[in-house]
């Protein structure tokens, strides 16, 4: 790796954190504005990540210390090396050569099963049946996340995020693929909020059934690692969104002669701003839109519904090619 690369390497997960948890700051504003309320301040999630760190890590007497240790490390990690996948605007991702699309899918997997581990390794009750929702909504929703990503293989004849990012795709489908594209993008808007365990696709960690599910024995150290990961995991998905769907920059659309320090710092500030709109179409508008899936309902709506979308989104995607 170059000096450059190295550098983004250790760049690009710190700039995730901080940016993971101010989204997740806006986005609970936001949502508290849509219901009538004031809502905490954006600062909060930092002020939530230190008060956790300050707390006492527990661990419960039945629970297998090494995995209920581990499992929020493994997702804490998955969701920094995520980062080091999707680029930032105009510049390429750290690791750009080193996966694909598909290593990105194990990583958003990785994590949630993590969660799910640590769920049955804490000994409680309340844990495991949210495990058990957690790997059914699992084998529910990667399915239609699995098609979304062979629709762009179809279309790119690769799997490289850099590939694709580099060539918008409404530039490169057909009028027929640019319609699969469109049900595509449609079927991971859905999923989105199921992959990052928000309304109303939470069933995992339905506080008034089953007290936080999975988290419900984690506190201090352990618990604000999952809380991290789950902010940048957010940002994240939204980023890699932004990416497959919409790579155009501003000054290109714009026809702007910018040069140095900034050309990145407006495509920076552009990609943020694409990001931010993702993020609250996906997550913050539904999860304050729609009320809790019982688990059977979710399955439901992801192996029909959803399937069927991307489905026919892929099937029009090979046509058009």
């Amino acid at each position: 790796m170059t000096p450059e690369t190295l550098l983004y390497a250790f760049t690009f997960p710190i700039l995730g954190v901080f940016l993971g948890l101010v989204y997740k700051g806006i986005d609970r504003r936001v949502s508290a504005r849509l219901t009538s309320r004031i809502g905490p301040p954006i600062r909060q999630p930092f002020w939530d990540v230190g008060k956790l760190l300050l707390k006492e890590t527990v661990v419960p007497e039945n629970a297998v210390a090494w995995i209920f240790n581990a499992m929020p490390i493994v997702s804490f990690a998955a969701s920094m090396t995520l980062l080091l996948y999707i680029p930032f605007g105009v510049l390429k991702a750290p690791l750009e050569g080193y996966g694909d699309l598909v290593v990105i899918l194990y990583l958003l997997t990785l994590q949630s099963l993590a969660m799910a581990i640590g769920g049955f390794a804490s000994g409680s009750p309340f844990s495991s049946v949210g495990a058990q929702r957690e790997m059914v909504l699992m084998m529910s929703y990667e399915m239609p996340l699995a098609t979304v990503i062979v629709g762009f293989a179809v279309l790119y004849k690769s799997f490289s995020l850099t590939t694709i990012a580099s060539t918008p795709v409404w530039g490169v489908a057909g009028p027929l693929a640019a319609m699969g594209v469109l049900l595509l993008f449609v079927a991971l808007l859905v999923v989105t909020p199921a992959e990052l365990a928000k309304l109303p696709f939470d069933i995992a960690e339905a506080e008034t059934e089953i007290c936080e599910g999975m988290l419900a024995e984690y506190s201090g150290r352990n618990l604000a690692l999952f809380y991290l990961s789950d902010a940048v995991r957010g940002f994240a998905m939204a980023a890699l969104e932004v990416v497959l769907f919409f790579p155009f920059t501003l000054t290109s659309m714009l026809n702007l002669n910018l040069t140095g320090t900034p050309y990145y710092v407006v495509e920076a500030l552009w990609f943020l701003f694409k990001v931010m709109v993702i993020y609250l179409l996906a997550i913050t508008l539904v999860r304050t839109s729609f009320a809790r899936f019982r688990i059977e309902q979710a399955s439901r709506v992801f192996w029909v519904y959803v399937n069927i979308i991307a489905l026919v989104g892929l099937a029009l995607v090979w046509l058009g090619v």
